[in-house]
């Protein structure tokens, strides 16, 4: 057996099983004194060493976000030489969609243990004056329709909100109800930047960003990274803890323009979500906890309704009476989201690491999920967001 062969290995003809090795966080927050860079390599040795497997397994990489020439320039960074590369980006959606390829390319054999690491010093870098805030991705191509009229990002995410509010009497309370049990959540999570506290009424009075979201609708700046590694079943036997298993994912986009968007109330987690539920032989009255991006309040709200925990229209109604917290019927974003706990950029990845924590019962004191008799959680949901709701990655986790 060579150096970084699993110790189970074996040719097979039938698709290998795909499992979370090691998770892990850069530090995360208000990072003021390192590089982006820096926080990728922190937080991939951190994953490496969560998975007790040596560095030498890893083939495959992705990386979004940084670079030239991205993936590449990270791997150099990290002393990586892989034989599977991808870097794929499509917004917030983008961890998710690289999970996906992440594990189709190691159930075909293509690799064996494939590494996804992000890292972003986006609010440090604000602060320094090394950048500044963008309204827009660009005003090139189809977006120079929209652009010169001041569509900002936010405002289109806010005209779908105002869609939503007109259709199905969604109310500004329900919206800001996603803000307070996000923040309720944070509480226990030391990790996270805010924790303390937050009411409905304090959401309604914040200063107006875009009608109708005041600050507290909005998702947080940090800075951060993360890193998830994952490999083929063989390695299982080898790891430091017991396997999350990547169940079933799918991807989808919809539109860049707003004019072609089919209908504002409808994101591309409608397709995404049913393509990963129908792939790991669940359904979503099955799932224990749910990780979902959340830029803005109703971001949650749709992609609930869209994955299947609610009918479209009934929102608003769900989010209600803290059925998002912890210990509520759906515990949704357990570390507090990008809403309370962290947000530097492309926060999907963060969704990955928060479900495997919780499916491994590594939460911690105050915020671990527990089903009834003490149980721990069987099955998680990761689902993030692109753009404004363009894209859509969906991957269903399993423990045991």
């Amino acid at each position: 057996m060579t150096s970084g062969t699993p110790s189970g290995y074996r040719h097979r003809h039938r698709p290998r099983k795909v499992a979370v090795a090691g998770v892990a966080l850069s530090d995360c927050g208000r990072v003021d004194e390192a590089t982006p860079y820096a926080l990728h390599a922190q937080a991939a040795r951190r994953a490496l060493a969560d998975s007790g497997l040596d560095r030498s397994v890893i083939d495959g990489f992705a990386s979004a976000g940084l670079g030239t020439l991205a993936p590449v320039e990270v791997a150099e960074y990290l002393g990586l030489r892989p034989t599977w590369v991808d870097s794929t980006s499509v917004g917030g959606a983008t961890w998710e969609v690289l999970a996906a390829h992440a594990a189709d390319a190691i159930a075909a054999g293509h690799a064996r243990a494939v590494l996804l690491v992000y890292g972003s010093t986006a609010r440090a870098d604000i602060k320094a004056g090394r950048r500044t805030s963008n309204l827009s991705f660009g005003a090139r191509g189809p977006l120079q329709f929209e652009v010169p009229y001041g569509h900002t990002l936010i405002a289109k995410y806010a005209m779908a909100a105002r869609r939503h509010m007109h259709q199905y009497g969604t109310t500004l309370e329900q919206l800001a109800e996603i803000a307070v049990q996000a923040r309720a959540n944070a509480a226990a999570n030391p990790d996270a930047m805010y924790r303390d506290p937050i009411t409905v009424d304090d959401v309604l009075a914040g200063p107006m960003i875009a009608d109708p979201f005041t600050k507290l609708h909005c998702c947080i700046r940090s800075d951060g990274g993360c890193a998830v590694l994952l490999v083929a079943e063989d390695y299982v036997p080898d790891l430091a803890k017991p396997p999350v298993w990547v169940l079933g994912s799918g991807t989808s986009v919809s539109h860049t323009t707003m004019s072609e968007w089919d209908d504002f109330t409808v994101s591309p987690a409608a397709v995404s979500g049913r393509l990963a539920f129908e792939r790991a032989g669940v359904r979503p009255a099955e799932i224990d906890l749910a990780e979902l991006y959340d830029a803005f309040t109703y971001m949650t709200l749709v992609t609930l309704e869209d994955l299947g925990f609610c009918a479209k229209g009934e929102g608003g109604a769900f989010v209600e009476k803290g059925r998002l917290l912890r210990d509520g019927a759906l515990p949704v974003n357990t570390d507090g989201g990008g809403l309370a706990a962290c947000h530097p950029g492309m926060r999907g990845l963060f969704l990955l690491v928060e479900a495997v924590r919780q499916l491994r019962g590594e939460a911690g004191p105050g915020r671990q999920v527990r089903k009834p008799g003490g149980r721990l959680p069987q099955l998680a949901v990761a689902s993030g967001t692109g753009g404004w709701f363009c894209s859509s990655g969906t991957v269903v986790l399993g423990r045991g």
